[in-house]
């Protein structure tokens, strides 16, 4: 489902739906569509450790070094010492692999854990190639003096699980009954699983984008990337994968959250490989130390509905109006400010919302072009959102003169952001901002939202007081609101013209980096105007109008380095608005990841 299409349902659904159960089920959906894929109770344990850890590997991705290579013009240098570190690694792998060969007692079991052992010994015969060609000699300079603490931390970790020593556990856990050595193969699996993995996932990503010159086929960085996309290599992940799933099926709930754990913390060793991983070269992640900080003002602008959150805030207001209204029908009392019962108000929303839905559509079908542009077209778009702006303010009015908005109490609205479920990351991504002195830059919220209270309070409740709210707010009466609004931004126009006045407002040595996160179509203008425009989610009118006047949609990790590779041939490292070029991510994480590193 598409965020407009979420947006549009949520403004009448939730009005039936408004119980606790209801919301728990809503919230998990939407967590489905953020990973993009549903986990079902029959997949095995390793593909639900991977779907549930999976935003961690943008961390991997969003390095530097990955960055660089994928780019093809990764420093030589650096690439050496990658393949030095990955061999002082793999050793460990090999050895991890022997001690769970000893714990296994099924011959499949076994037969497979030395298949899988042999391809650890291909892989290092193919880095021992690499170290021989870099004119470097594996055997007796690859040391633990010569290898840096993330790598020789990541290897610990592994032989530690490997030999019984968990993390977490008061002392080493036994290996004497059969049942015992298979809970520790068990356990050393999940540690080694999520590595495989997460190397032919990055292998396959890096050779969709690996530009090199198609004369040097014996390029080191092909042959490294070949390998690791590859379908034997892809096999032996499998096969890892379904070890660990065959390993684990005796185990208790208790010892299945122990190789989660296991599992998470590799991961989190990954990220902190390559993010050691040297790089002797201009880059452009992460982004705040493109430029010094101290003389460039990183400024964060974001939108609220359905890019903070994981529901509309129309729906919320609609269920506090509608539960309000059903508490005085029940009480027998009568609200100064409320004039209708809750099932006038269920049938006023519901006849508001399906006249929204309906228009919404049309207005966005008598603004697209009937022909594509041929080049991005910035005056053309801002002729029909104008349109679509004329459209929002008319649904508002109308919101007003229904009074659907009485007598709600403040502190109910406070209360319902306090508990508003926010998308997975984007709190702790804001806290980083909020919560790192050094960094120099601003966040401002920038939203259609009927009321500010409610998004003050979402953020308040994750220690984000601080942060600047642009929105429109409710009037109140003795903390009752009136049903009035008091109309800041309700349209995109109104949106763009906040955005400029923020920056006018910044001093004016124009040392600034803009960066606008938004959803829908609202937020199309505000995207194109800043320096960086990132869209989450995957609204169907933005990019069908974005389209139709020439922006240009980009997966935020291949325009990175696309841009690496530019930089590396002697281009620009600034970034600039009005460029028709926006970045799509699915995640907070890829976010976070390309702003402000691991």
């Amino acid at each position: 489902m598409s965020q407009e299409t979420r947006t549009l349902v949520s403004r009448s659904s939730f009005l039936l739906l408004f119980s606790d159960s209801t919301s728990r089920i809503l919230a998990s959906r939407a967590e489905e569509d953020m990973i993009g894929v549903a986990v079902g109770p029959e997949e095995g344990l390793a593909r639900r450790c991977w779907i549930k850890f999976r935003n961690e590997l943008v961390f991997s991705m969003f390095t530097p070094f990955v960055i660089c290579l994928a780019s093809g013009n990764l420093k030589i240098e650096s690439f050496g010492h990658f393949i030095a570190q990955d061999v002082f690694f793999l050793r460990a792998f090999k050895q991890a692999y022997e001690l769970v060969e000893e714990c296994a007692d099924d011959d499949e079991a076994k037969s497979l854990i030395r298949k899988l052992r042999n391809d650890v010994t291909k892989e290092l015969d193919l880095l021992d190639f690499f170290m021989s060609e870099l004119k470097f000699d594996p055997v007796h300079k690859i040391t633990t003096r010569s290898t840096n603490s993330t790598t020789i931390k990541y290897t610990d970790f592994l032989v530690a699980t490997a030999s019984g020593k968990i993390e977490g556990e008061k002392g080493p856990v036994t290996i004497a009954t059969p049942f015992e050595k298979t809970k520790v193969a068990a356990y050393t699996l999940g540690a080694m699983t999520p590595c495989m993995r997460l190397y032919a996932f990055l292998g396959k990503e890096i050779q969709s984008l690996l530009v090199l010159d198609p004369d040097d086929s014996n390029h080191l960085y092909k042959k490294w990337v070949d390998n690791y996309s590859s379908e034997s290599f892809e096999a032996s992940a499998l096969q890892t994968e379904d070890l660990l799933d065959k390993l684990s099926v005796s185990l208790t709930g208790e010892e299945l959250e122990v190789i989660e754990k296991l599992y998470h913390q590799s991961m989190k060793l990954e990220i902190d490989f390559f993010s050691a991983q040297p790089v002797y070269q201009r880059t452009i992640v992460p982004l705040f130390r493109v430029d010094d900080p101290v003389e460039l003002r990183l400024i964060i602008f974001s939108d609220f509905d359905l890019t903070c959150t994981v529901l509309d805030s129309s729906a919320i207001l609609a269920e506090i109006a509608i539960i309000t209204a059903s508490k005085t029908d029940q009480s027998g009392t009568e609200n100064q400010l409320s004039w209708k019962s809750s099932a006038d108000l269920r049938n006023t929303w519901g006849d508001l919302s399906r006249q929204y839905t309906e228009e919404y559509e049309q207005c966005i079908e008598s603004i697209l072009p009937i022909e594509k542009v041929k080049e991005f077209d910035y005056e053309g778009l801002c002729k029909a959102i104008e349109q679509v702006s004329d459209f929002e303010k008319r649904a508002n009015s109308r919101v007003t003169e229904s009074g659907v908005l009485k007598g709600l109490n403040v502190e109910d609205i406070k209360r319902a952001g306090e508990h508003l479920i926010l998308q997975d990351g984007c709190t702790g991504f804001f806290q980083k901002i909020v919560k790192n002195k050094k960094l120099n830059a601003d966040v401002h919220i920038l939203s259609y939202c009927w009321c500010g209270d409610l998004i003050r309070s979402a953020f308040s409740s994750g220690g984000l007081d601080v942060l600047n709210v642009h929105t429109n707010e409710f009037t109140y009466e003795e903390s009752i609101s009136t049903g009035e609004i008091v109309k800041k931004v309700e349209s995109p126009i109104d949106k763009v013209q906040a955005f400029k006045d923020i920056l006018n407002n910044c001093s004016n040595d124009g040392k600034h980096l803009t960066v606008y996160i938004g959803d829908s179509m609202g937020d199309l203008l505000c995207l194109l105007e800043a320096d960086v425009g990132i869209v989450i989610g995957s609204s169907s009118s933005l990019r069908r109008l974005g389209c139709q006047f020439g922006v240009s949609f980009i997966p935020l990790f291949s325009g990175l380095v696309k841009k690496q590779r530019k930089i590396m041939e002697g281009g620009s490292s600034n970034w600039k608005g009005l460029t028709g070029i926006l970045y799509t991510v699915s995640s907070w994480a890829e976010i976070h990841a390309f702003i402000l590193g691991p």
